[in-house]
């Protein structure tokens, strides 16, 4: 804004904005091009899935971009735990729903432990000054090049000897298994919580602590509530895979009751991908059901979280 004098004195004259022109789509085209596709690659998965699920041919090799015949037959069958072996003509047992219920079960417990454990160190790290602070970081950051797969073998021992000790923290307890994924629950999970804590000004921290707020009251009461962004999206990204995770669930749980759903479903199509390739389809589309609600209810928290807590305002 620029100023004129006179003869009232000094008065401020608002400068022009200069508009900015659309881009041409001859321009751009390519960049819808590039879109489109990228688009097609992610959906081409999930319709394949969905044709497989209202197909009424359950073979594998019988899938096509669209159902022959469309049918809510798989369906029924998988969520009345009567899926019918077409090479026996027999009912095969698949306890889905009791496998569904067990991963949303571990998902939320998981997905809540891990969001506290993840807050208590991100608000040490963002807010207090100590010794080994800055090594304690970067170990958190370490321990995540190592891969999942070298710590199976390690974690069923400690679970097998643990359980001999404690029952209900041994093999085949879904207890056991949430607290198995808490032992990963910090590390990428702490740096973007304590990103997203170093936007929030200690100048709030300071006024409660004048109030008299005790440490304890000032993360409960003045930190955690304007962290929720952060929050959802910690929250969401344990839920999600919690409900994913396959190698560690498989090795400590050990009876259908207790299965998680990727290693129900897994046993459940082992070998047989020709004759219940439909009903696991079912299955897959059903269990996408509170992944999908779950991130429709966080949706307005996803992106504030993510790219406020990726680097320090």
């Amino acid at each position: 804004m620029s100023t004129v004098e006179t003869a009232a004195g000094v008065r401020p004259v608002a400068r022009e904005v200069p508009v900015r022109k659309r881009p041409k789509f001859s321009d751009t085209w390519w960049r819808h091009l590039v879109g489109i596709l990228a688009a097609v690659m992610a959906l081409f998965p999930v319709w394949f899935i969905v044709s497989a699920a209202f197909n009424a041919d359950q073979s594998l090799s019988g899938t096509s971009y669209l159902p022959t015949r469309w049918t809510l037959a798989n369906f029924t069958q998988i969520l009345h735990n009567t899926v019918v072996d077409p090479s026996s003509r027999s009912h095969v047992d698949s306890s889905f729903l009791r496998w569904w219920l067990n991963s949303i079960l571990i998902s939320l417990a998981a997905a809540f432990f891990t969001v506290i454990l993840a807050a208590l160190a991100a608000y040490a790290f963002s807010r207090f000054r100590f010794k080994g602070r800055r090594f304690g970081m970067l170990a958190l950051l370490l321990i995540q090049m190592f891969p999942q797969l070298l710590l199976v073998v390690a974690i069923y021992l400690i679970v097998l000897n643990t359980g001999a000790i404690f029952p209900f923290l041994g093999l085949d307890s879904p207890t056991a298994l949430v607290i198995v994924y808490l032992g990963g629950a910090m590390g990428v999970n702490t740096w973007l919580m304590k990103g997203f804590f170093d936007t929030i000004p200690s100048e709030l921290d300071e006024s409660a602590r004048v109030d008299g707020a005790t440490a304890s009251q000032i993360f409960w009461g003045v930190v955690l509530p304007l962290a929720a962004p952060i929050i959802a999206v910690v929250g969401l990204i344990s839920f999600v895979f919690t409900m994913n995770e396959f190698v560690i669930a498989s090795a400590i749980l050990q009876t259908q009751h207790h299965f998680t759903l990727p290693v129900g479903m897994h046993g459940f199509i082992d070998q047989q991908y020709g004759q219940r390739w439909g009903p696991f389809a079912a299955g897959a589309l059903l269990a996408l059901i509170p992944v999908a609600a779950l991130f429709m209810g966080l949706q307005k928290f996803i992106v504030g979280g993510l790219t406020q807590g990726a680097v320090k305002g």
